[in-house]
């Protein structure tokens, strides 16, 4: 049965009938309610008592649970929420203040309520009502079934996690043993603002990011992690721990931060759960631990939840390198230095449909089926991250248009210089005017972005960013011009071929495997970054490489992509990634 839309036992139901039905004065039915079981406030004013009061008086009243799945709500079942603060129990956590910033249906309270036995005081937030209902009903059905058990105060409140006030909390309760315990919202902020969601923070970049990288998507956080740091901030200076089940990349995150922000949280663990069993859903989650007011930790222990012997591996910062394996890394950590070449992303236009092309007999066809006639002049072989599965690539199945050398080129020249393809480009201004980002924002007419000079070297060496393969693939010039790439890829060019195909030897080696898959993480959304690849010294791989195993590889390239190269260039292409007495490197490829 529903009341308020949330779910109500016939005990709870029974006790409310029988204690309530009488009560004209909603203060006297509060300090009932409190009297019993602790809730503070059990109704905001009499209009709830009222209604309640209305609804108790029918024998039906049956409501479909709404899916609120799309605002990063999975609700922690019971079982699990029991499990975890077992857990902790076992931990010897024993609670006087338990604060849950977003407490749902109140299942974490219920488990507290069930494990904890020092508690004095619960403080649950709730934005969305049928839950704050729910919360309060289950506790009213804990206390009944087990009217033995310890009575904290418990304040469960109807409000938006950001605009509560928590700093009164930790002030008032300064001196007690804290625990701040959740599952907050699976969801970005970005999401939740095109749901029109009033659960939002006020609008800025916590993080800092520079305009550009807040434009383009750094500037999108997730809220649990928010939440989290918001959290960390406020209850840092006071003894206790904090428990959240959050994504992965949440965690990540915050030990990443650690080596600036440098909280008072140490004991820091990541307890991988499998989402898809508890929550039914494709996304990679764990519950994020650490202990409160203590001296900084800068690395995480993960574990397996269910099993919970022994880490499996620990990451984190060592001295200053950010690492997804610290016992793994040390073998291979004379190679994280600094790239002679510069990574690039590929190229972005934000309109596929009209700057993508397919050649079918002699015809181009764009993403809206239609066969095009255009000058050749701007159209290049084009490759995303699915195409680079193979070592060597000469042909592409796709072409794209690019209309610009370099980032903010004036376009107009297309018109004297390539007239079929700017009639074909104009026809489609709507398409183009209606790229949602705003870095398109005041730029001349069919911009695009990650374009320069790198993009028209003729060899490259590439790789996905999405996927999970440690794999780098060499791109040849297709018809005598250079291929790009999109923006899912990166890469470097080169004017040589030796260069490019002795880098390929290199980053394909297992020694730069091993490295990489001790700094990246499997679940990341993109497994590979500038970042990450501006990491690989290929110098130092370069002076460690056994020149006859490089001599084997260049003779197995040789041998099955028809290619003639020998190692003439090898000393050139040393000297090429020394860098030069002002610090700078000779080339930027």
């Amino acid at each position: 049965m529903k009341v308020f839309e949330a779910n109500i036992t016939h005990q709870v139901l029974d006790f409310l009938n029988d204690n309530l039905k009488m009560i004209a004065s909603f203060e006297i039915a509060n300090q009932k309610m409190f009297d019993s079981f602790g809730i503070v406030h059990f109704f905001d004013n009499k209009g709830e008592l009222e209604t309640l009061k209305e609804v108790l008086s029918e024998t039906q009243n049956i409501a479909e649970e709404p899916d609120r799945s799309e605002y990063g709500d999975f609700q922690t079942n019971f079982d699990l929420a029991n499990k975890i603060t077992v857990h902790l129990d076992s931990k010897n956590i024993s609670p006087e203040i338990v604060i849950e910033p977003t407490c749902g249906k109140g299942n974490f309270i219920i488990a507290s309520l069930r494990n904890f036995k020092s508690i004095k005081n619960i403080f649950g937030v709730e934005i969305y009502e049928p839950y704050v209902w729910e919360t309060k009903f289950s506790i009213v059905d804990f206390f009944l079934t087990n009217p033995d058990s310890n009575k904290p105060e418990i304040l469960i409140s109807h409000c938006n996690v950001f605009d509560f006030d928590f700093k009164q909390i930790a002030k008032r309760y300064s001196t007690k043993d804290i625990l701040i315990l959740g599952n907050p919202p699976w969801v970005t902020n970005s999401k939740l603002g095109s749901l029109n969601s009033t659960n939002l923070p006020k609008k800025t970049n916590f993080k800092n990011h520079s305009g550009l990288d807040a434009m383009t998507g750094k500037g999108n956080f997730d809220i649990a992690e928010f939440i989290t740091l918001t959290m960390i901030q406020i209850f840092q200076n006071m003894n206790g721990h904090l428990l959240l089940l959050v994504k992965n990349s949440v965690i990540k995150n915050i030990v990443f931060s650690q080596n600036i922000n440098k909280y008072k949280i140490a004991s820091i663990e990541k307890q991988c759960i499998d989402s898809k069993k508890e929550f039914d859903v494709s996304v990679e989650a764990a519950l994020f631990y650490c202990k409160l007011n203590s001296n900084p930790d800068f690395y995480c222990n993960e574990f397996n939840f269910y099993e919970n012997k022994t880490p499996y591996l620990k990451f984190g910062w060592l001295s200053d390198k950010f690492v997804s394996n610290i016992d793994t890394y040390i073998h291979t950590s004379q190679f994280d230095g600094k790239s002679p070449f510069v990574w690039r992303q590929g190229l972005k236009h934000d309109c596929s449909t009209i700057m993508e092309l397919d050649k079918v007999n002699g015809y181009y066809v764009n993403g809206l089926n239609e066969e095009i006639t255009l000058e050749d002049g701007l159209i290049y072989g084009f490759l995303k991250s699915s195409d680079l599965k193979n070592t060597v690539i000469s042909q592409t199945r796709k072409f794209t248009i690019v209309t610009q050398k370099k980032v903010g080129q004036e376009t107009k020249y297309i018109k004297t210089q390539y007239p079929k393809t700017y009639q074909y480009l104009t026809q489609h201004q709507a398409n183009f005017d209606a790229r949602k980002s705003s870095i398109y924002n005041n730029k001349p007419l069919f911009s695009i972005f990650g374009i320069g000079d790198y993009s028209f070297k003729p060899y490259k060496v590439a790789i996905s960013g999405l996927y999970k393969t440690f794999h780098f693939t060499l791109i040849l010039p297709q018809d005598n011009k250079p291929v790009m790439l999109d923006d899912t890829c990166y890469l470097i060019g080169f004017d040589k071929i030796e260069f490019a195909v002795y880098s390929l030897i290199l980053l394909n080696s297992n020694t730069t495997m091993q490295f990489l898959q001790s700094i990246t993480f499997a679940d990341a959304k993109r497994t590979f970054t500038k970042d990450i690849l501006m990491r690989i010294d290929l110098l130092e791989l370069a002076k460690n490489i056994d020149k006859a195993r490089l001599q084997i590889e260049l003779e197995v390239l040789n041998k099955k992509y028809k290619l003639s190269l020998t190692l003439d260039f090898w000393e050139s292409f040393i000297n090429e990634m020394i860098p030069v007495n002002n610090g700078q490197f000779t080339v930027f490829a």
